[in-house]
């Protein structure tokens, strides 16, 4: 798959799903990629934090690669870079703030220096091989959120990356609508366009609405205040921020992401003008009425700073009387996470309060009104929805065509569109996929290890261990242990009772892996019997010397 004289559009990650952003672009035998990004484990990769995207494809043409370009600091845009930019080795492009975070990444992996990165002034301009690219500056909830206009010989694409409308934004100044008007003026081949909020008929509101909302609430708590919210959204720091000292009160941060994001937003330009914070020790000693903590965890996450307040591992303490203002939106898969821990403060006596309660919350990317705003915008020949799951990216194909847009077609993760000439059409797929980052090592999600901790975690084990003396004939009972298999009342009788269906297997004069496999299916039939599950079985000779 080498691109010849056409314009290619291939996904490796983020379409067909919500996270783990890889987008490449194909022409006249080169690539290009927008995003590398991750997204989090759930139940269904047990042991595992992060879950990566496999990157084959592109690994195999990596000479045909002209450079990785970033569109904004978000983890499902940047997260894979500190584990995969290397083994590409091609430049990464970005602007000053995402730059800085992405650097940092670096620096923790033992990088610095060894993967090229480069700094492109906000709405500056780069060419990378067939490819030009120019960073066009966009509202979203994280500084220098950023469109990119990607020019080829074969016509121009509008990436929008993460974005929405924001008429009165806090930090930076996204490009205007005349300015993109103009971009639209250039002519647009196809918009390759952000789907999240697809089914949302309201726009998504200005970060800066969300201030009286956080204001009103502080004004009502009579004890410590804590909002959580995500580290990056650094607009809502500042809200929070201006919004605490208003109110008289001192400012705590709590997570080691929150403290990143603070020196990269100060050294970037930002938050020059953020309240100077205090340790934890002293926002103890200060009276609960005079304190806003900011912290880390509104996602459920158990090892991050509202967890361990949650559960009394920390530091700072929360009680009777206090409020937890959640000021972002549950993530899908999260609600179980996130309601153990306001649980855990309700037994505190601890008041909380979500997007459902107040205005403490906006989203930062375009409902309905705002796409179809962009699509008047750049008015392009083709849309190609991205960043969504299935019914996301069927849902704007579809509000993109009743607006307008002439042609729009749906893709998922591996399809090669040919975007021109003669485009939109899927000329093959290519095969993608997923790994995990397991401790320090990285694995395929659906390789033996990670199945293996599934069926365990699933169904248990039983440890099967056959002590053998002369002739081949078992020295004594079977010893067997159980793991997880759920027969914790009966579980003396059935382990007797597994040890002499092991016994009865026992065949001393059959080929040794066939009397290994009898004993297994046995233990696994008395398992079965006694539990309806089927627990991973394992069996091992245990050979007796004789004296």
């Amino acid at each position: 798959m080498t691109p010849a004289k056409e314009l290619l559009f291939l996904a490796l990650g983020g379409s067909g799903e919500i996270g783990m952003n890889v987008n490449l672009y194909g022409c006249d035998g080169k690539w290009l990629m927008l995003d590398m990004g991750l997204t989090f484990a759930d139940s269904d990769t047990p042991g595992v934090d992060l879950i990566l995207p496999e990157l084959e494809f592109i690994e195999k043409r990596r000479k045909d690669l002209v450079g990785i370009v970033l569109t904004h600091g978000h983890e499902d845009h940047i997260g894979a870079l500190p584990y995969m930019a290397a083994d590409l080795n091609v430049p990464l492009y970005a602007t000053p703030f995402t730059a800085g975070l992405i650097a940092g990444k670096l620096e923790e992996e033992g990088l610095s220096g060894k993967v090229k990165l480069h700094i492109i002034e906000r709405g500056g301009s780069a060419q990378l091989g067939p490819f030009g690219i120019r960073y066009v500056p966009m509202a979203h909830s994280i500084p220098e959120g950023n469109g990119v206009l990607i020019t080829t010989p074969y016509g121009k694409v509008f990436h929008t990356g993460d974005w929405k409308i924001d008429e009165t934004p806090v930090l930076g100044q996204p490009a205007s609508s005349e300015a993109l008007t103009r971009i639209g003026d250039e002519g647009i081949l196809a918009l390759v366009c952000d789907s999240t909020n697809v089914f949302q008929d309201n726009p998504s509101g200005s970060e800066s609405s969300v201030a009286k909302g956080l204001a009103d609430e502080i004004a009502k708590a009579e004890g410590r205040v804590l909002v959580t919210t995500f580290a990056s959204n650094a607009a809502r720091l500042a809200t929070i921020g201006r919004v605490a000292a208003e109110a008289g009160r001192t400012v705590c941060v709590a997570g080691r992401s929150l403290d990143r994001i603070l020196k990269v937003a100060r050294a970037t330009g930002y938050l020059l003008d953020f309240p100077e914070t205090v340790r934890f020790d002293e926002a103890m000693r200060l009276p609960r009425q005079d304190v806003v903590i900011i912290a880390t965890g509104g996602q459920g996450e158990p090892r991050a700073a509202l967890g361990r307040i949650a559960g009394g591992q920390h530091e700072l303490k929360m009680g009777e009387g206090d409020t937890v203002i959640f000021s972002s939106k549950q993530i899908p898969g999260n609600e179980l996470a996130i309601g153990r821990i306001m649980n855990q403060l309700s037994e505190l006596g601890v008041l909380t309060v979500t997007e459902r309660q107040a205005h403490v919350h906006v989203s930062g990317h375009p409902g309905r009104p705002e796409l179809a705003q962009m699509y008047r915008w750049m008015r392009p020949e083709i849309l190609v929805p991205v960043h969504g799951e299935p019914r996301h990216l069927a849902e704007q194909a579809r509000w993109g065509l009743a607006n307008g847009i002439p042609r729009a077609i749906k893709q998922e993760n591996g399809d090669v569109i040919r975007l021109a000439p003669n485009g939109p059409k899927k000329i093959g797929t290519e095969r993608v996929g997923r790994l995990v980052l397991d401790g320090d090592v990285i694995l395929p999600a659906d390789g033996t290890t990670i199945n293996t901790r599934r069926r365990l975690s699933r169904d248990g084990l039983i440890t099967v261990a056959l002590p053998v003396g002369q002739g081949r004939r078992l020295a004594g009972a079977p010893l067997i242990r159980s793991f997880g298999v759920p027969v914790e009342a009966d579980l003396d009788d059935f382990l007797a009772d597994a040890a002499d269906a092991a016994t009865k297997a026992w065949e001393p004069n059959k080929d040794p892996a066939k009397i290994l496999e009898a004993v297994r299916l046995a233990v696994r039939r008395c398992a079965t019997l006694w539990t309806g599950k089927k627990p991973t079985i394992d069996v091992s000779l245990l050979e007796i010397a004789p004296r």
